[in-house]
């Protein structure tokens, strides 16, 4: 706001023109050009002289009266006009800065609800990583109890094959000893 406001001091400085503006301090050299002539006026001893010195001192209070007339009511103008200036910089400010608030409401609101669906992914993430962590230990569980039953069934299959082994034996033997026994009878 503060290069808005040297920006508009320089425009309505510029905007000046030579006869507003008030008439610079006479130079030293001037000065004393003065002083001698009030003294010669002065020194003079007749009448008319002095008042006509008179007669000019009060013209010249007039003329300096108006110009610090004419100075007042030009800084008076500056003056509104630096003062209007300053309220439309106020004002123009002030809808920006509503502006801006409204923007950053309106990205707060959007950073909340990206953050809250964030939240969400990151529960749903969580709970499917618990979800197969728990589904992978129930698998782990079935397998080792599946290689169990097969080392299990295969130690009853080499049970089997050799009963089966035995009762062929044991068959064989049977007749064996049928066949002996009937030709004893004989």
């Amino acid at each position: 706001m503060s290069s808005l406001y040297t920006r508009s001091k320089e425009f309505t400085r510029n905007r000046k023109s030579q006869s507003d503006s008030p008439p610079a301090s006479p130079s030293p050299t001037a000065k004393t050009l003065r002083h001698e002539r009030l003294s010669r006026l002065e020194s003079g001893s007749s009448n008319p002289t002095t008042s006509d010195s008179y007669g000019e001192r009060a013209s010249a209070r007039a003329r300096r009266e108006a110009r610090e007339a004419r100075l007042a009511s030009l800084t008076s103008r500056v003056e509104e006009d630096s003062n209007r200036d300053y309220k439309r910089l106020y004002e123009s400010a002030l809808t920006e800065n509503q502006k801006l608030k409204t923007k950053l409401q309106e990205a707060q609101l959007e950073l909340s609800d990206i953050k809250s669906k964030l939240e969400k992914m990151a529960q749903q993430k969580q709970e499917k990583t618990s979800d197969r962590s728990s589904m992978l230990e129930m698998e782990k569980r079935e397998r080792r109890a599946l290689e169990r039953k097969m080392s299990e069934m295969e130690e009853e299959m080499k049970v089997l094959t050799e009963l089966k082994s035995d009762n062929q034996r044991l068959k064989d033997e049977n007749g064996a000893l049928i066949r002996v026994i009937s030709k004893l009878s004989k």
